[in-house]
């Protein structure tokens, strides 16, 4: 079953010198108990998609055009009201940092049970026993002494796996995951990335994993979108885009990653940068750092194609007809 899909999205930036086209068409799904990774460079427009999403656009930013449907529900233009019935319901999130995700004054215990009875209609005892019961299942060890611990008790781990709880109280359907290993040291980042594996896999949520580390990408998720500018540029199962990746950005994001063995002086990388909002060239936004560039693209953008590996669209003219890598 589809929970999330988003179809031709457009963000944009009203200022007094124009309109600033923050995302252009951007169209994904998402399936019940699949994780779909969402990587590129800061700026590319990941964390923006989430918060349209989740209705947490920062004014001016709007969305322009496009839907958004949650289980097939339209919930792009929803009143805030309605939306924060939605968001934390329907739809949970875990923020990058989770000391800004958490209240300091409150104990861990409070603020798990206060977003539980905001959106279910049960007693404070019940609330109390879900809340322990989420504290499990994330892995808080002794989960009924830390229930009344405040968050400068934690470890970074440990706060974070409270964020993730936070997300699961409602048993929402979808989860924006918003860069939620960055913060962290290697082994917990490990330890973060199997819990939401294992509750993705156990409760068929839906799961949004934006992030700009490709090595979170290939241990967690199922699919990757890469997002360049704005802009979709490939789609597909995540081990073929990392094994055979079609679009020269992703090819060399690919490369700029140390393999095993290698005997390199220096790692290839892409030379230039993402442009800004205002200063975006004609045709394809990466032309200018493109090394496969033909005129065309300095023309027109390309639309997503079919390529030859099943499942696995790119916006890139090296394919004709959408088959063949010239």
């Amino acid at each position: 079953m589809t929970v999330i899909d988003i179809e031709n999205l457009h963000i944009e930036f009203p200022t007094r010198r124009g309109i600033l086209k923050a995302i252009e068409g951007l169209s994904f799904s998402i399936e019940a108990g699949e994780i779909l990774g969402v990587v590129g460079e800061s700026g590319a427009g990941k964390s923006l998609t989430g918060n349209a999403i989740v209705g947490l656009l920062e004014p001016p930013g709007r969305v322009a055009g496009g839907r958004i449907l949650l289980k097939g529900r339209d919930i792009t233009h929803l009143p805030e009201a309605e939306m924060r019935r939605v968001r934390g319901a329907e739809i949970g999130v875990i923020f990058q940092d989770p000391l800004t995700s958490l209240n300091p004054l409150y104990t861990i215990g409070k603020q798990l049970t206060q977003t539980i009875l905001t959106h279910r209609n049960i007693s404070q005892a019940k609330a109390k026993e879900r809340a322990i019961e989420l504290l499990t299942e994330v892995g808080i060890p002794a989960p009924k002494l830390r229930f009344d611990a405040f968050p400068h008790e934690f470890s970074g781990g440990m706060r974070q796996r409270v964020v993730i709880a936070l997300a699961l109280c409602c048993d929402p359907s979808l989860i924006i995951a918003d860069e939620p290993t960055t913060a962290l040291d290697v082994s917990v980042q490990a330890q973060i990335i199997a819990l939401l594996k294992k509750l993705s896999r156990e409760k068929g949520v839906a799961t949004m994993l934006v992030t700009h580390d490709m090595g979170v990408i290939a241990e967690a998720a199922d699919r990757v979108a890469v997002i360049y500018s704005g802009r979709l540029v490939e789609i597909g199962e995540v081990r073929s885009v990392i094994d055979n990746p079609k679009h020269p950005y992703t090819r060399g994001l690919m490369d700029s990653i140390p393999q095993i063995g290698q005997n390199l002086k220096y790692l290839p990388n892409i030379e230039g940068s993402m442009p800004r909002l205002d200063g975006r060239p004609e045709g394809c936004a990466f032309n200018p750092r493109c090394r496969k560039v033909r005129p065309i693209c300095r023309k027109q953008a390309a639309p997503l194609a079919a390529t030859e590996t099943r499942g696995q669209l790119a916006a890139c003219w090296l394919y004709d007809g959408g088959l063949t890598y010239v």
